[in-house]
């Protein structure tokens, strides 16, 4: 017969048991990932057949996959800063190349410094809030950074397009003429040696380090990779399977523009690039080379993970903090607020939570909350992202029923809902308004907004956007607006 005591000794053992297997939820650890100017019509995983990208689609085979991920600024450093934050652009008035800290002051507690004010080892390789690239990369210096995120920070310095190997500039070169150059361009470089010469290849070498070093304490380890943004910079190998005679070009006709605004009219464009088909080729094949050496330096910070044992208890998000437009209207780059230039692959894996897709509306502004939920964080009811810790579970739950995303200093809004895609310049609509049915025409090449059967659904849009403005400024920032 058992005695009272040795019952008593088991019942605690239980007790103890599931206490620790409690705490041990809680301390989840986070791997967060963030490509830069990443568009999806570039990721295999979501529907491009060209582009190789297996680790990141062996990730979003193992994860919640969503297909309708926003960005809420299409530049790099308004978007980091908005879901750094965790407050849209418009609320806190961040617009620009900056950290976002200049404007919700000291007191408020960014993502990351939610879990390190909660004992989590707390780490940033490379760039997560605003880096210059390529000059900070040239550099190996800080950018824009937020010094009270992090625990510890790392830069991995990068010859970006003074790199060695076969160099091509095919942006405002017509005849092909001038030297390759820096800055906010697409130079092209086909680069001698291997992964570890280039910026991304040390991130991957110092986020496994690190993932290795700091594995038996609960980590928020950010690791940001600067590729594909320009310059389109990569081993030579990674170019091989992309021939730039065999890719194909968007299509597009010679009145697209007329029915676009003038504030529409994206910043690069083939035109004022001077591209002809052959350079605009190129540089898609570049582009799709550097996202695949992106992808391999996410494989080995994935593998290292797995290595040491974590997959069990560390969160993954890979994501980016734009799209990039690719000849799509003759545009490029990103700062658009169309399909290609707003929307982001955005995949989450939760260890115990099964592979899915879903379909709802989401922000970038919604991983704060969501893995701050899932770490059993408490954070500050001002935050202005909505928890996706209920499509984990089911991936048919709906989130939003549409995503807000702006540009052009705040000026520009997009409200993108399942069917409609409604675009307007300035806050009184003065500069022009775009409408389309993205059921039927998902490519954005037909405006409705201006014809007349289209009205009434016009200004119930034009309602919806104030409803949302108000929503968005209504915050505790005491802001003067």
């Amino acid at each position: 017969m058992i005695n009272a005591k040795y019952i008593g000794l088991l019942l605690c053992l239980m007790l103890f048991s599931c206490k620790t297997h409690v705490e041990e939820q809680k301390q989840l650890n986070v791997l967060f990932i963030i490509a830069d100017d990443l568009t999806t019509t570039a990721v295999s995983s979501y529907g491009n057949k060209v582009s190789q990208t297996p680790n990141i689609d062996q990730l979003a085979a193992e994860g919640t996959r969503y297909t309708k991920a926003y960005c809420q600024y299409p530049v790099c450093g308004p978007s980091r800063a908005s879901f750094l934050s965790g407050y849209y652009p418009n609320a806190t008035q961040t617009y620009g190349y900056v950290s976002g800290r200049e404007n919700i002051g000291p007191d408020r507690l960014t993502w990351p410094q939610l879990f390190k004010n909660n004992g989590y080892y707390t780490a940033r390789v490379s760039k997560i809030y605003h880096m210059g690239v390529p000059i900070d990369i040239e550099k190996g210096s800080d950018g824009k950074d937020d010094v009270a995120s992090w625990t510890e920070r790392f830069n991995s310095q990068g010859p970006e397009w003074t790199a060695e190997g076969e160099g091509e500039l095919v942006q405002g070169n017509p005849d092909g003429s001038k030297p390759i150059r820096g800055g906010n361009v697409m130079t092209i470089v086909k680069a001698k040696g291997d992964d570890i010469v280039h910026s991304d290849g040390k991130t991957a070498i110092q986020a496994s380090e690190l993932l290795r070093k700091h594995k038996d304490r609960p980590f928020f380890l950010a690791v940001g990779f600067v590729r594909p943004h320009v310059p389109f910079v990569a081993p030579k190998n990674y170019f091989e399977p992309y021939p730039h005679k065999e890719i194909d070009l968007p299509y597009n006709f010679e009145e697209d523009w007329d029915d676009i605004p003038a504030k529409g009219i994206n910043y690069v464009t083939s035109k004022n690039a001077q591209m002809d088909s052959v350079q605009k080729k190129k540089a898609i094949a570049a582009y799709y080379a550097s996202v695949s050496y992106m992808d391999a330096q996410v494989g080995k910070v994935l593998d290292a993970l797995k290595k040491e044992g974590l997959e069990d208890n560390t969160i993954v998000i890979f994501t980016s903090d734009h799209g990039f437009h690719l000849g799509e209207h003759e545009f490029w780059m990103k700062v658009s607020v169309k399909e290609e230039s707003a929307k982001v692959p955005l995949i989450i894996k939760v260890p115990g939570k099964k592979p899915a897709v879903c379909n709802s509306f989401v922000e970038l502004l919604d991983l704060y909350p969501t893995v701050a939920e899932l770490a059993g964080l408490s954070y500050s009811e001002h935050i202005q992202g909505k928890s996706l810790v209920k499509t984990l579970d089911d991936p048919d739950h709906k989130v939003r029923d549409m995503a807000f995303s702006v540009t052009q200093n705040g000026e520009t809004f997009l409200l993108r809902t399942d069917d409609r895609a409604y675009i307007q310049y300035g806050e009184d609509a003065s500069l022009g308004i775009e409408l389309f049915d993205m059921k039927k025409d998902p490519e954005q090449y037909t405006n409705l907004a201006l014809l007349p059967e289209y009205v009434e659904e016009v200004k119930d849009f034009q309602e919806k956007l104030k409803e949302k403005l108000k929503e968005v400024r209504s915050n505790d920032l005491g802001i003067d607006y």
